[in-house]
Formats: structure tokens, C-alpha cells, sequence
């Protein structure tokens, strides 16, 4: 038998090289198989884009074999590295998130939600926060070409929440991260929680669709006045969609939510709700989204209860007389809650307050409050809309028109002697410790010098490139906006 392979060998020496050269070309296929590309072209091997040895700072990774729609969510992995090392990995599904920012920034942030290995939404403890399934990986607005740049220091939106926490008032915890994306690797995000009704989060009783009874029907809500999103008024669009559709922040429906029955005056509106977007009367409007239960859950005598309780809120804080000690208005809210709110939203200077991306919620048997904060990136004063020696609550006195509007709610409360007491007393208190001068700055100059020790400064803005930015100087300049703003805030309100 083996002469006769010999024999077969030096019969059919082609045939044997043959065989070689195919073992040499499976060889090859497989070796780059494994360097497969990812949809940007970039090495799936890939671990860190940068050195992140000498850095203490989170370094998250995250891998797709689908291109990143802005909806439905792919599925990939997010794996952490710590100095270099792996702590943790999970299967996710992400997207990308935001409207506005999305269309201005280059720099995109991302909606993450932790899967199972069968794609169902799993909780996890991630970066020490308590166990949820959806997160956000909020990017910082940038654009070089149009000279756009929200937040030059990076903490508009950490430094608020921050604050808001040292006042008792939940709001989103966040760290911040280094990101690769499919071996791209773009520079400082913030990890953070996204607002949803959970004991460690929103904590208010979970509404179900039998929940109709007087006893259950009561909460929990959670309601945002905000524009709409283009995922939820026209899903599974091309990415190129949600570049330019600016019409979709402005389409409400019935679907979504409701309207309140008064204009930003108070009067009562008699135009049909629900008109086009941008329509002549839109800027006296303000709509109320269904957040919890989602639009798609609530039923029709939940929604009736959550309305008319808006409603009735309306009208007390409308005919109530404050020359008199009788209010009616604080049996529907929580005026600690508003106060808070106020107080927080007024020191961030945050021009979006109160009309844009604002939170309420509503627990079982309990009164309707405010929060949490949310939506900096624009604050500060930066924006120059509202001088900074007045209330961001008073917006309407300088703006005409805008499509969003404050509410009446806001002016009409700072009518009132009982409202701007309650101001008073929890700004005193504040002052004395989370909201003290030292405390505030010294919260701007920790995180500062956190970002700028671990390098990431640095590298944010080598990889964002296009705009001159000299960080100190915008430290300093955040640093007085905020000393200027509380001594105001001092003497303003301690002439209530």
C-alpha cells in the first residue's frame, strides 16, 4: 500500500502542490476572517484607540455588526475597561438618541439598553450604579463646521445633577467615560441613567392597565413637556431622515398626549389642539407627553384622570386671590417640589427649563411634582436669551414666539407670597451647605481637574478638532457665571 502511494505521489506531483496552495488559501482566509472590518471600516480587534494606561476614567467599548440606526436599536456588545483591564461585559442593543442634538452635533450620543443572549432587556449593575436596563451615553454637542459648541467644559449636564442630589432632588447619575464605537474611538462622554419610573430612579408605583379603580388610578404618572421625537412620530427612517426632519418635533397627536386647556397667558385656548407643526398659534401652546405609562400603554380613563388633574391644578392656581391666606392651587402639587425645581433650573441657567425637556410625576395618592432636572447642555449662560440678572421663568418677556414657550405656570407662581416664601426658605437652607459659593465652585473645580489629570481634556479634543477651545478659560468663565448668579439669586430672593 505505501509503494503504491509513492507511486500515486510521483504520478501526480500537480495535483499535490494543488492541495498545498489550498491549504496556504484557507490559511489566509481564515486570518482575515478574524481581522474582520467593522461598517466604518475600522479593525473589530481593535481594544483601545488610545493608550488608556495612567487614566482612572471608565474606557467603554462598543462592537456592532449592524450599522447604528437613530431606530429600532442593533444588537452588540459594551465591554468596560478599567486602566486597561476588562471588568465587565454585556450584550446590548443601542442607538442613537436626541433630536436637536442629534442634527447639530457631529458628536453623537446613544441610547443603550443591556440584553440577554436572546435580546430581552436584562437589568445589570453598571459602573456601580444601581440595576437598571437602559442607559444613555450622552455626547457633548460639537460641530466644527458650523462653529457649534454647547458646553466647552464638558459639565453642564454632571455638574446640575450633582447639585440637584446634594439637594435631596434624584437626578441622573452619571460618570464619565472614555468611548470606542466599532474602533472609532470618540472621546469624553458622560454614562448616565435614563429617566424612567424605578425605585432607585423615578420612584413612584408602577400604573398597569388594570389599574382603573379610585384606589390605583391615581399614579404613578410621569409626564414631559418637551417637542416631540422624530423616533416616536415616524420610526425606521433612513439615518439621512433624521438630519433634516424638523418638523417631527412639533407633531402631537392624541397618540402622545394632551394640551392644556389655557394659552402661556392663562387664557383659555379655543383653537382646536393638534394642528400642523409650527402652525400661527403653536408658540401659546403647551403639550404634556405621556411618559409613564408609555403613550402606547395608558388607557383612555387613565388618561382622563391625568388631564383633568392638570386641569384642575390650572384653574386653582388661575382663580386663586393671593392677597387672601386661602390657596387652593397647593392641593394638587407639591411646592417644595416646584420650588426645588425652580431654585435648580434658575442657578444652571438652564434656557430650556420649564417649556423643553421638563419632567413631572404624579405618585399613588400623591401630589403632582416637579422634576427630575434634566437637559443642560445649553445653561450657564450661554445662550444670552435671558439676561443673567433675571429668572429664566421670565423668557417670555424676551423672546417673541418661539415655538416652545414657558407656561403660565411660572409667572403666575411668582405672584405668589406663598410660593416665593417657600423660594426663599429652601434657597436659605440650601446656602448654608450643598448650594454654598465654596461648595458649588469647588464641585467646578474638582471635576475639572479630575478630567484634565486623567488626560481626557487632552484627547477629547484631539479627536474633536476644528474649534479652538482653551479649557481653562471656560472653567473660569462657568466659575463666574455661577458666583455671579448666586449672588443675584441672594439679593433677588432675599427681597421675597
Amino acid at each position: 500500500m505505501a509503494q503504491s502511494k509513492e507511486a500515486e505521489k510521483r504520478r501526480y506531483p500537480e495535483l499535490i502542490q494543488m492541495l498545498r496552495t489550498q491549504k496556504i488559501l484557507i490559511l489566509l482566509f481564515l486570518i482575515l476572517l478574524g481581522c474582520k472590518k467593522e461598517p466604518n471600516g475600522s479593525d473589530k480587534s481593535s481594544i483601545f484607540a488610545v493608550d488608556p494606561l495612567g487614566s482612572s476614567l471608565p474606557y467603554l467599548v462598543v462592537q456592532t455588526d449592524e450599522t447604528i440606526q437613530n431606530e429600532p436599536k442593533v444588537p452588540g456588545t459594551l465591554t468596560v475597561y478599567v486602566e486597561g483591564k476588562e471588568q465587565f461585559k454585556t450584550t446590548i442593543g443601542i442607538e442613537y438618541r436626541g433630536s436637536t442634538s442629534y442634527r447639530l452635533s457631529d458628536k453623537k450620543s446613544y441610547g443603550v439598553e443591556t440584553w440577554d443572549e436572546a435580546g430581552e432587556d436584562v437589568s445589570v449593575s453598571l459602573l456601580d450604579f444601581p440595576e437598571e436596563e437602559d442607559w444613555i451615553l450622552m455626547g457633548h454637542v460639537y460641530r466644527a463646521s458650523t462653529n457649534t459648541i454647547f458646553d466647552p467644559t464638558l459639565m453642564h449636564h454632571y455638574l446640575g445633577y450633582e447639585l440637584s442630589r446634594a439637594v435631596g432632588r434624584y437626578a441622573s447619575r452619571g460618570k464619565y467615560v472614555e468611548l470606542e464605537v466599532n474602533g472609532d474611538y470618540k472621546g469624553a462622554y458622560i454614562f448616565m441613567e435614563k429617566l424612567k419610573r424605578d425605585k432607585n430612579r423615578i420612584d413612584i408605583k408602577k400604573l398597569d392597565e388594570d389599574d382603573t379603580d379610585p384606589e390605583r388610578i391615581t399614579g404613578g404618572y410621569i409626564l414631559k413637556i418637551d417637542k416631540t421625537s422624530g423616533s416616536d412620530v415616524a420610526a425606521d427612517q433612513p439615518l439621512e431622515y433624521y438630519e433634516n426632519n424638523w418638523d417631527d418635533d412639533a407633531k402631537y397627536s392624541e397618540y402622545l398626549g394632551f394640551r392644556s386647556q389655557f394659552d402661556i397667558f392663562g387664557n383659555p385656548l379655543s383653537t382646536p389642539p393638534f394642528g400642523p407643526p409650527y402652525h400661527a398659534e403653536q408658540y401659546l401652546e403647551t403639550y404634556f407627553l405621556y411618559e409613564h405609562p408609555k403613550a402606547e400603554d395608558i388607557t383612555a380613563i387613565q388618561k382622563e384622570y391625568i388631564q383633568n388633574y392638570i386641569l384642575n391644578f390650572e384653574k386653582a392656581l388661575l382663580e386663586d386671590d393671593f392677597e387672601s391666606e386661602t390657596r387652593t392651587y397647593t392641593d394638587y402639587i407639591d411646592l417644595e417640589s416646584f420650588a426645588d425645581y425652580f431654585i435648580l433650573n434658575e442657578l444652571t441657567g438652564n434656557i430650556d427649563a420649564y417649556r423643553l425637556s421638563t419632567y413631572l410625576h404624579k405618585d399613588r395618592d400623591g401630589l403632582l411634582k416637579m422634576g427630575p432636572l434634566w437637559d443642560l447642555n445649553i445653561g450657564y449662560g450661554r445662550q444670552g436669551r435671558v439676561p443673567v440678572t433675571d429668572w429664566i421663568a421670565n423668557y417670555n418677556n424676551y423672546v417673541d414666539r418661539d415655538a416652545w414657550m414657558v407656561p403660565f405656570w411660572w409667572p403666575r407662581l411668582l405672584q405668589d407670597p406663598v410660593f416665593r416664601n417657600t423660594v426663599k426658605n429652601r434657597w436659605q437652607e440650601y446656602r448654608q451647605g450643598a448650594l454654598n459659593t465654596s461648595n458649588v465652585l469647588g464641585k467646578v473645580d474638582q471635576t475639572a481637574n479630575s478630567l484634565i489629570d486623567n488626560g481626557l481634556i487632552d484627547r477629547n479634543y484631539t479627536r474633536w478638532t476644528g474649534i479652538s477651545v482653551d479649557y481653562e478659560q471656560s472653567v473660569n468663565a462657568l466659575k463666574t457665571y455661577l458666583s455671579n448668579r448666586l449672588d443675584w439669586m441672594d439679593s433677588t430672593i432675599g427681597g421675597f
